[in-house]
C-alpha cells in the first residue's frame, strides 16, 4: 500500500485534485472500468472509497479532490508513505459492450471516473464522444489522455476560461439533438447527473450513472450507501456504483449527501485544514 507516485493535476485557491500511483498488485490484477476501492488514510480515519482509473502490473491509479478530512490527510501524504488499509476491488465493473454511439459526461472529479470506461468501451468498438466540465481551466485534467481515445472531444468551463462557456448539459442537448446515440454514461456532481437523467429520460436513450453516494464500509453491512432505484431500495458499494440514472430517487441522493456537510467543515477547522 505505498505511494509509488503522486502528482498535481489541479491545484487552486480552493481546490487541489490529486494523482497517486499506489502498490496494490492484487488489487491492480483484478481491478476492472467501474470498479472502485475504500482507503484507510490513518487508524482512527473513516474509510472513503475512489474509483480504480488505471492499473499497471502491481499498481493501481487513484484519483482523489480534497474535499473532507480524509482526502485532504491522503493529499499530504508523498511519495515513498503507506496506507493505513486499502480493499478491493469493490463494486460492480461497467457493463462493457458495443452500444454503438457511446456519450461520455465527465463534471468535475468525475473526469477520472470516466476514463476507464470510456477506455474499455473504446477497446470495444464503440464510437466514442465525451463531453467534459470543469469550473475553469486550471480544475480540467485528463484532457490529453482522454483526447486519444474519444472520436469527438468536448469540452466546457463554467466561467468560459477554456473551451465554450457553460455546462457539460448543454453540449449533451445539442448533440441528442443532431445525432442518434445508443447509451450516455454520466460521473460528476448530483445536480449534472440528475440533469443528464432528466434529458435522456424523454429520448429513451439507455443512460447510466455511477454514484457517489455516501459509503462506510463498501460491503453492504452498514446501509449508509443506501440509494432508491426504481422504488426499492439498493447499496451502491454492492449493488452498484453504477445505476440506470432514470430510476434514481435524485432528491433523496441529494438530501442524503448533504448530512454530515456542517459536521465535516467543523472537524477539518479542528484539524486546521
Amino acid at each position: 500500500m505505498r505511494i509509488n507516485n503522486k502528482e498535481i493535476l489541479a491545484d487552486t485557491q480552493d481546490t487541489k485534485i490529486i494523482k497517486l500511483g499506489i502498490h496494490a498488485p492484487y488489487i491492480a490484477q483484478k481491478a476492472q472500468p467501474g470498479q472502485f476501492v475504500v482507503v484507510m488514510v490513518k487508524e482512527e480515519g473513516e474509510r472513503i472509497p475512489l474509483t480504480v482509473v488505471d492499473t499497471d502490473k502491481n499498481e493501481i491509479t487513484l484519483i482523489l479532490e480534497e474535499a473532507g478530512l480524509s482526502t485532504k490527510l491522503l493529499g499530504k501524504l508523498n511519495k515513498g508513505d503507506s496506507l493505513y488499509a486499502l480493499v478491493g476491488p469493490l463494486g460492480h465493473p461497467a457493463d462493457i459492450k458495443n452500444y454503438g454511439k457511446v456519450i461520455l459526461v465527465g463534471g468535475g472529479v468525475g473526469i477520472a471516473e470516466i476514463y476507464p470506461v470510456a477506455k474499455g468501451l473504446k477497446e470495444k468498438g464503440n464510437y466514442i464522444v465525451i463531453i467534459l466540465g470543469a469550473r475553469t481551466k486550471d480544475l480540467l485534467f485528463l484532457e490529453k489522455e482522454l483526447k486519444g481515445i474519444s472520436d469527438e472531444l468536448y469540452i466546457t468551463t463554467d466561467d468560459g476560461s477554456y473551451g465554450r462557456a457553460g455546462f457539460t448539459t448543454d453540449v449533451l442537448q445539442e448533440l441528442l439533438k443532431s445525432g442518434v446515440y445508443n447509451l450516455v454514461y454520466a460521473v460528476g456532481p448530483i445536480p449534472m447527473m440528475k440533469k443528464v437523467s432528466g434529458i435522456t429520460r424523454d429520448s429513451g436513450i439507455k443512460t447510466v450513472v455511477s454514484l457517489n453516494a455516501i459509503m462506510l464500509d463498501g460491503t453492504g453491512m452498514c446501509g449508509s450507501c443506501r440509494v432508491t432505484i426504481g422504488k426499492e431500495v439498493r447499496f451502491t458499494c454492492v449493488d452498484g456504483p453504477e445505476f440506470d440514472a432514470h430510476l434514481v430517487d435524485w432528491d433523496e441522493l441529494e438530501k442524503r449527501n448533504r448530512i454530515y456537510d456542517e459536521k465535516e467543515k467543523h472537524i477539518c477547522k479542528l484539524y486546521g485544514l
